[in-house]
Protein backbone atom coordinates (compact mmCIF):
# COMPACT_ATOMS: atom_id res chain seq x y z
CA UNK A 1 0.00 0.00 0.00
CA UNK A 2 1.03 3.82 -0.54
CA UNK A 3 1.35 5.85 1.98
CA UNK A 4 -0.64 9.04 1.87
CA UNK A 5 -0.08 12.16 3.69
CA UNK A 6 -2.31 14.37 2.43
CA UNK A 7 -3.04 15.87 6.05
CA UNK A 8 -5.67 18.51 4.47
CA UNK A 9 -7.41 16.02 2.33
CA UNK A 10 -7.86 13.69 5.60
CA UNK A 11 -8.99 15.96 8.16
CA UNK A 12 -11.60 17.75 6.29
CA UNK A 13 -13.34 14.92 5.30
CA UNK A 14 -16.02 15.00 7.95
CA UNK A 15 -16.45 18.85 7.66
CA UNK A 16 -17.02 19.04 3.76
CA UNK A 17 -17.42 15.53 2.34
CA UNK A 18 -20.32 14.39 0.32
CA UNK A 19 -21.91 11.06 1.91
CA UNK A 20 -22.43 10.05 -1.83
CA UNK A 21 -19.00 9.98 -2.20
CA UNK A 22 -17.66 8.91 0.68
CA UNK A 23 -17.71 6.30 3.26
CA UNK A 24 -15.90 7.17 6.94
CA UNK A 25 -15.78 4.35 8.65
CA UNK A 26 -13.45 5.53 11.14
CA UNK A 27 -15.57 8.31 12.32
CA UNK A 28 -18.23 5.98 13.14
CA UNK A 29 -15.38 4.70 15.79
CA UNK A 30 -14.25 7.80 17.24
CA UNK A 31 -17.83 9.39 17.33
CA UNK A 32 -19.71 6.17 18.29
CA UNK A 33 -17.31 4.36 19.44
CA UNK A 34 -19.59 2.77 22.61
CA UNK A 35 -22.16 1.37 20.50
CA UNK A 36 -22.45 -1.70 20.76
CA UNK A 37 -23.29 -1.65 17.00
CA UNK A 38 -20.08 -1.63 16.28
CA UNK A 39 -18.62 -4.76 17.65
CA UNK A 40 -22.43 -6.94 16.99
CA UNK A 41 -22.76 -5.86 13.30
CA UNK A 42 -19.49 -4.73 12.22
CA UNK A 43 -19.67 -3.29 8.69
CA UNK A 44 -16.01 -5.12 7.93
CA UNK A 45 -14.95 -7.82 10.09
CA UNK A 46 -11.52 -6.63 10.18
CA UNK A 47 -10.50 -4.70 12.77
CA UNK A 48 -8.56 -2.40 10.43
CA UNK A 49 -10.92 -2.41 7.39
CA UNK A 50 -13.63 -1.58 9.58
CA UNK A 51 -11.58 1.85 10.51
CA UNK A 52 -10.96 2.84 7.08
CA UNK A 53 -12.42 5.56 4.93
CA UNK A 54 -13.28 4.26 1.71
CA UNK A 55 -14.51 7.18 -0.79
CA UNK A 56 -15.15 7.55 -4.78
CA UNK A 57 -11.65 8.98 -6.59
CA UNK A 58 -11.62 10.81 -9.19
CA UNK A 59 -8.38 9.25 -11.48
CA UNK A 60 -6.01 11.70 -11.75
CA UNK A 61 -3.91 11.04 -14.93
CA UNK A 62 -0.82 10.19 -12.67
CA UNK A 63 -2.75 7.55 -11.36
CA UNK A 64 -4.21 5.65 -14.64
CA UNK A 65 -1.32 3.44 -14.74
CA UNK A 66 -2.16 1.87 -11.98
CA UNK A 67 -4.99 -0.32 -13.30
CA UNK A 68 -4.78 -2.41 -16.79
CA UNK A 69 -7.86 -0.74 -17.84
CA UNK A 70 -7.93 2.77 -16.14
CA UNK A 71 -11.54 4.01 -15.94
CA UNK A 72 -12.85 7.59 -14.44
CA UNK A 73 -13.36 6.92 -10.87
CA UNK A 74 -12.45 4.37 -8.84
CA UNK A 75 -12.75 3.00 -5.40
CA UNK A 76 -9.85 3.93 -3.06
CA UNK A 77 -9.79 2.64 0.68
CA UNK A 78 -7.90 4.47 2.95
CA UNK A 79 -6.30 3.35 6.35
CA UNK A 80 -5.33 5.84 9.03
CA UNK A 81 -1.99 6.14 10.82
CA UNK A 82 -3.40 6.94 13.65
CA UNK A 83 -7.49 6.60 13.91
CA UNK A 84 -7.17 9.41 16.72
CA UNK A 85 -5.17 11.52 14.63
CA UNK A 86 -5.58 12.07 10.96
CA UNK A 87 -2.90 14.23 10.94
CA UNK A 88 -0.58 11.13 10.76
CA UNK A 89 -1.74 10.25 6.93
CA UNK A 90 -2.48 6.84 6.00
CA UNK A 91 -1.94 4.07 3.75
CA UNK A 92 -4.45 3.41 0.80
CA UNK A 93 -4.73 1.18 -2.14
CA UNK A 94 -6.92 1.44 -5.05
CA UNK A 95 -9.65 -1.78 -5.78
CA UNK A 96 -8.65 -3.25 -8.68
CA UNK A 97 -5.14 -1.97 -9.33
CA UNK A 98 -2.44 -4.40 -10.70
CA UNK A 99 -1.28 -5.76 -7.79
CA UNK A 100 -4.36 -5.38 -5.57
CA UNK A 101 -4.79 -9.07 -4.84
CA UNK A 102 -1.26 -9.23 -3.49
CA UNK A 103 -0.91 -6.01 -1.69
CA UNK A 104 -4.23 -7.39 0.24
CA UNK A 105 -2.58 -10.47 0.98
CA UNK A 106 0.20 -8.26 2.44
CA UNK A 107 -1.58 -6.35 4.69
CA UNK A 108 -4.93 -8.96 5.45
CA UNK A 109 -3.61 -12.43 4.96
CA UNK A 110 -6.87 -14.68 4.09
CA UNK A 111 -9.25 -12.16 5.19
CA UNK A 112 -9.47 -10.21 2.31
CA UNK A 113 -9.19 -13.05 -0.18
CA UNK A 114 -12.03 -13.42 -2.96
CA UNK A 115 -14.86 -14.81 -1.55
CA UNK A 116 -14.60 -14.13 1.93
CA UNK A 117 -17.40 -12.21 4.19
CA UNK A 118 -15.46 -8.76 3.86
CA UNK A 119 -13.96 -9.44 0.47
CA UNK A 120 -18.02 -9.39 -0.85
CA UNK A 121 -18.64 -6.45 1.17
CA UNK A 122 -15.77 -4.66 -0.62
CA UNK A 123 -16.67 -5.69 -4.12
CA UNK A 124 -20.46 -4.60 -3.51
CA UNK A 125 -19.11 -1.46 -2.36
CA UNK A 126 -16.94 -1.12 -5.67
CA UNK A 127 -19.92 -1.96 -7.43
CA UNK A 128 -21.77 0.97 -6.31
CA UNK A 129 -21.76 4.61 -8.53
CA UNK A 130 -21.89 6.45 -5.29
CA UNK A 131 -21.65 5.28 -1.71
CA UNK A 132 -24.93 7.04 -0.59
CA UNK A 133 -25.73 5.42 2.78
CA UNK A 134 -29.31 4.15 1.80
CA UNK A 135 -28.00 2.82 -1.91
CA UNK A 136 -25.13 0.83 -0.07
CA UNK A 137 -27.51 -0.19 2.56
CA UNK A 138 -30.17 -2.03 0.45
CA UNK A 139 -27.40 -3.35 -1.75
CA UNK A 140 -25.94 -5.19 1.39
CA UNK A 141 -29.69 -6.13 2.11
CA UNK A 142 -30.15 -7.50 -1.12
CA UNK A 143 -26.89 -9.91 -0.45
CA UNK A 144 -28.18 -10.79 3.21
CA UNK A 145 -25.07 -8.70 4.99
CA UNK A 146 -26.53 -6.19 7.58
CA UNK A 147 -24.38 -4.02 9.33
CA UNK A 148 -25.49 -1.47 12.20
CA UNK A 149 -27.88 1.27 11.16
CA UNK A 150 -24.68 3.46 13.00
CA UNK A 151 -22.56 2.83 9.73
CA UNK A 152 -25.11 4.52 7.45
CA UNK A 153 -25.62 8.00 8.16
CA UNK A 154 -25.55 11.30 6.56
CA UNK A 155 -22.58 13.24 6.14
CA UNK A 156 -22.29 16.44 8.80
CA UNK A 157 -21.84 18.52 5.42
CA UNK A 158 -24.53 17.21 3.98
CA UNK A 159 -26.54 17.25 6.79
CA UNK A 160 -25.75 21.33 7.45
CA UNK A 161 -26.79 21.66 3.29
CA UNK A 162 -29.84 19.52 3.61
CA UNK A 163 -31.73 21.52 6.99
CA UNK A 164 -33.60 24.49 5.50
CA UNK A 165 -34.70 22.30 2.44
CA UNK A 166 -36.05 19.52 4.89
CA UNK A 167 -37.52 22.09 7.20
CA UNK A 168 -39.21 23.33 4.33
CA UNK A 169 -40.64 20.08 3.11
CA UNK A 170 -41.92 18.98 6.79
CA UNK A 171 -43.66 21.91 7.33
CA UNK A 172 -46.66 21.00 6.52
CA UNK A 173 -46.60 18.43 9.39
CA UNK A 174 -45.18 20.63 11.52
CA UNK A 175 -48.75 22.80 10.80
CA UNK A 176 -50.72 19.74 11.01
CA UNK A 177 -49.11 18.92 15.07
CA UNK A 178 -49.94 22.19 15.66
CA UNK A 179 -53.33 22.35 14.68
CA UNK A 180 -53.65 19.13 16.40
CA UNK A 181 -52.59 20.25 19.42
CA UNK A 182 -49.07 18.35 19.51
CA UNK A 183 -46.99 20.89 20.23
CA UNK A 184 -45.73 21.82 16.47
CA UNK A 185 -43.79 25.23 16.28
CA UNK A 186 -41.15 26.68 14.70
CA UNK A 187 -38.79 25.12 17.53
CA UNK A 188 -40.95 21.53 16.79
CA UNK A 189 -39.81 21.62 13.69
CA UNK A 190 -36.24 22.14 13.96
CA UNK A 191 -36.20 19.33 16.46
CA UNK A 192 -38.65 17.14 14.03
CA UNK A 193 -35.49 18.14 11.09
CA UNK A 194 -32.73 17.15 13.64
CA UNK A 195 -34.21 13.84 14.43
CA UNK A 196 -35.36 13.08 10.97
CA UNK A 197 -31.43 13.85 9.87
CA UNK A 198 -29.67 12.81 13.13
CA UNK A 199 -27.69 9.02 12.45
CA UNK A 200 -29.09 8.77 16.25
CA UNK A 201 -32.38 8.74 15.85
CA UNK A 202 -33.31 5.91 18.70
CA UNK A 203 -34.39 8.10 21.47
CA UNK A 204 -37.14 8.69 19.59
CA UNK A 205 -39.37 11.48 19.13
CA UNK A 206 -42.78 10.71 20.87
CA UNK A 207 -45.02 12.92 18.31
CA UNK A 208 -43.79 11.18 15.47
CA UNK A 209 -43.98 7.64 16.78
CA UNK A 210 -47.50 8.60 18.21
CA UNK A 211 -48.94 9.95 14.81
CA UNK A 212 -47.67 6.72 12.61
CA UNK A 213 -48.18 4.38 15.14
CA UNK A 214 -45.24 2.90 14.91
CA UNK A 215 -43.42 0.27 17.43
CA UNK A 216 -39.40 1.17 18.30
CA UNK A 217 -37.82 -0.76 15.54
CA UNK A 218 -40.41 0.11 13.39
CA UNK A 219 -39.28 3.51 14.39
CA UNK A 220 -35.61 3.15 13.32
CA UNK A 221 -36.38 1.59 10.12
CA UNK A 222 -39.14 4.73 9.21
CA UNK A 223 -37.16 7.32 10.08
CA UNK A 224 -34.42 6.01 8.29
CA UNK A 225 -36.48 5.49 4.87
CA UNK A 226 -37.83 9.07 5.51
CA UNK A 227 -34.53 10.26 5.88
CA UNK A 228 -33.55 8.34 2.37
CA UNK A 229 -36.36 9.80 0.54
CA UNK A 230 -35.46 13.47 1.78
CA UNK A 231 -32.11 12.71 0.80
CA UNK A 232 -33.23 11.88 -2.47
CA UNK A 233 -35.40 14.91 -2.93
CA UNK A 234 -32.94 17.25 -2.07
CA UNK A 235 -29.83 15.82 -4.25
CA UNK A 236 -32.57 16.20 -7.51
CA UNK A 237 -32.89 19.72 -6.42
CA UNK A 238 -29.25 20.19 -5.74
CA UNK A 239 -29.04 18.72 -9.85
CA UNK A 240 -30.98 20.32 -11.57
CA UNK A 241 -29.12 23.42 -12.14
CA UNK A 242 -26.30 21.08 -13.03
CA UNK A 243 -27.92 19.08 -15.11
CA UNK A 244 -29.30 21.75 -17.76
CA UNK A 245 -25.48 23.20 -18.18
CA UNK A 246 -23.72 19.53 -18.17
CA UNK A 247 -26.13 18.38 -21.21
CA UNK A 248 -25.74 21.44 -23.28
CA UNK A 249 -21.98 21.31 -22.85
CA UNK A 250 -21.81 17.65 -24.01
CA UNK A 251 -24.28 18.40 -27.02
CA UNK A 252 -22.42 21.30 -28.13
CA UNK A 253 -18.76 20.79 -27.33
CA UNK A 254 -16.50 20.83 -30.46
CA UNK A 255 -13.05 18.68 -29.93
CA UNK A 256 -9.88 19.15 -31.39
CA UNK A 257 -7.22 17.84 -33.22
CA UNK A 258 -6.84 15.15 -35.65
CA UNK A 259 -10.33 13.28 -36.96
CA UNK A 260 -10.29 9.94 -35.86
CA UNK A 261 -12.88 7.79 -37.89
CA UNK A 262 -14.45 5.57 -35.38
CA UNK A 263 -14.93 9.21 -33.03
CA UNK A 264 -16.21 10.59 -36.18
CA UNK A 265 -19.22 7.73 -36.37
CA UNK A 266 -19.96 7.47 -32.76
CA UNK A 267 -19.88 11.02 -31.34
CA UNK A 268 -23.33 12.12 -32.82
CA UNK A 269 -25.26 9.64 -31.44
CA UNK A 270 -23.49 9.22 -28.45
CA UNK A 271 -24.49 13.05 -27.54
CA UNK A 272 -27.86 12.14 -27.89
CA UNK A 273 -28.04 8.93 -25.64
CA UNK A 274 -26.40 10.38 -23.41
CA UNK A 275 -29.16 13.39 -23.26
CA UNK A 276 -31.41 10.89 -23.67
CA UNK A 277 -30.50 8.61 -20.79
CA UNK A 278 -30.17 11.50 -18.50
CA UNK A 279 -33.76 12.86 -18.91
CA UNK A 280 -34.78 9.15 -18.02
CA UNK A 281 -32.96 9.03 -15.51
CA UNK A 282 -34.26 12.22 -13.60
CA UNK A 283 -37.95 11.34 -15.04
CA UNK A 284 -37.61 7.93 -13.20
CA UNK A 285 -36.57 9.00 -10.15
CA UNK A 286 -39.11 11.95 -10.29
CA UNK A 287 -41.80 9.14 -10.68
CA UNK A 288 -40.62 7.49 -7.74
CA UNK A 289 -40.41 10.04 -5.64
CA UNK A 290 -43.48 11.28 -6.74
CA UNK A 291 -44.84 7.71 -5.34
CA UNK A 292 -43.48 9.24 -1.47
CA UNK A 293 -45.00 12.94 -2.21
CA UNK A 294 -48.39 10.80 -2.35
CA UNK A 295 -48.14 9.24 0.47
CA UNK A 296 -46.72 12.01 2.40
CA UNK A 297 -49.76 14.35 1.28
CA UNK A 298 -52.14 11.01 2.63
CA UNK A 299 -50.17 12.17 5.92
CA UNK A 300 -50.51 15.43 6.11
CA UNK A 301 -54.15 16.07 4.08
CA UNK A 302 -55.59 12.82 3.59
CA UNK A 303 -56.05 11.78 7.36
CA UNK A 304 -54.17 8.40 6.34
CA UNK A 305 -51.09 7.94 8.86
CA UNK A 306 -51.09 4.65 8.74
CA UNK A 307 -50.83 4.21 4.57
CA UNK A 308 -47.33 6.63 5.03
CA UNK A 309 -46.07 4.45 7.86
CA UNK A 310 -47.07 1.21 5.78
CA UNK A 311 -45.34 2.64 2.44
CA UNK A 312 -42.09 3.98 4.69
CA UNK A 313 -41.67 0.35 6.05
CA UNK A 314 -42.19 -1.48 2.35
CA UNK A 315 -40.39 1.60 0.02
CA UNK A 316 -36.61 0.52 0.79
CA UNK A 317 -36.52 -1.48 -1.82
CA UNK A 318 -36.96 1.74 -4.06
CA UNK A 319 -33.40 3.11 -3.41
CA UNK A 320 -31.63 0.61 -5.21
CA UNK A 321 -32.99 2.10 -8.58
CA UNK A 322 -33.13 6.31 -6.94
CA UNK A 323 -28.92 5.93 -5.95
CA UNK A 324 -28.29 4.14 -9.64
CA UNK A 325 -29.94 6.40 -11.19
CA UNK A 326 -28.89 9.89 -9.34
CA UNK A 327 -25.57 8.33 -8.89
CA UNK A 328 -24.92 7.90 -12.72
CA UNK A 329 -26.19 11.27 -13.45
CA UNK A 330 -24.08 12.97 -10.60
CA UNK A 331 -20.88 10.99 -12.39
CA UNK A 332 -21.36 12.75 -15.77
CA UNK A 333 -21.22 16.00 -13.72
CA UNK A 334 -18.83 15.90 -11.23
CA UNK A 335 -16.44 14.30 -14.03
CA UNK A 336 -17.39 16.85 -16.85
CA UNK A 337 -17.10 19.22 -13.92
CA UNK A 338 -14.02 18.39 -13.24
CA UNK A 339 -12.48 18.07 -17.07
CA UNK A 340 -14.18 21.21 -17.82
CA UNK A 341 -14.01 23.88 -15.24
CA UNK A 342 -16.49 26.41 -15.72
CA UNK A 343 -15.36 29.51 -17.57
CA UNK A 344 -11.98 27.74 -18.57
CA UNK A 345 -11.89 26.82 -22.45
CA UNK A 346 -12.71 23.30 -22.97
CA UNK A 347 -10.02 21.45 -24.66
CA UNK A 348 -10.29 17.48 -25.87
CA UNK A 349 -9.51 15.30 -28.71
CA UNK A 350 -11.85 13.34 -30.61
CA UNK A 351 -10.52 9.94 -29.57
CA UNK A 352 -10.19 11.39 -25.86
CA UNK A 353 -14.17 12.47 -25.96
CA UNK A 354 -15.63 9.46 -27.10
CA UNK A 355 -13.68 7.51 -23.92
CA UNK A 356 -15.21 9.79 -21.53
CA UNK A 357 -18.69 9.69 -23.61
CA UNK A 358 -18.11 5.71 -23.25
CA UNK A 359 -17.59 6.08 -19.51
CA UNK A 360 -20.86 8.44 -19.25
CA UNK A 361 -23.06 5.63 -20.95
CA UNK A 362 -22.08 2.90 -18.88
CA UNK A 363 -22.78 5.06 -16.08
CA UNK A 364 -26.61 5.30 -17.33
CA UNK A 365 -27.28 1.79 -17.78
CA UNK A 366 -30.81 1.38 -15.88
CA UNK A 367 -31.62 -1.73 -14.55
CA UNK A 368 -34.91 -3.32 -16.31
CA UNK A 369 -36.60 -4.55 -13.26
CA UNK A 370 -39.23 -2.15 -12.71
CA UNK A 371 -39.59 -1.59 -9.06
CA UNK A 372 -42.37 0.64 -8.77
CA UNK A 373 -44.84 -1.33 -9.77
CA UNK A 374 -44.27 -2.96 -6.32
CA UNK A 375 -45.12 0.41 -4.65
CA UNK A 376 -48.35 1.50 -6.12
Amino acid sequence: MENDRSVRRLTTLEQSASTARVLNLSANHRKHRLDPGLTEAPFFTHRLLDRSIILKHRLRPHEYGLFVTPKPTATKILFPIDNEDLRAGAHYAFVGQRDFEAVMQAAFGDSLRPGTRDRIVLDLVDSLPSLDPFLLREQLRRHDIEPARIYFGISEADIQRMFDFVREQISSLVSLSSKEGSGGSSAGAGRLVEKLLSNRPEDGFEPLKATLRLSDKEYLDGVFAWRGFLYYKWQLEELRGAIAEVALEISSLSPRGPRDPEATGYLPEARQRIRTAVGQAISRVQTLLDVYNEAYLGLTEGGKPLGFRDFLLTAPGMFTELGECLGGVQHIISFWRYRFPTGKTRLISPSELMDVFLDFEDSLIISPEDTLTRFV
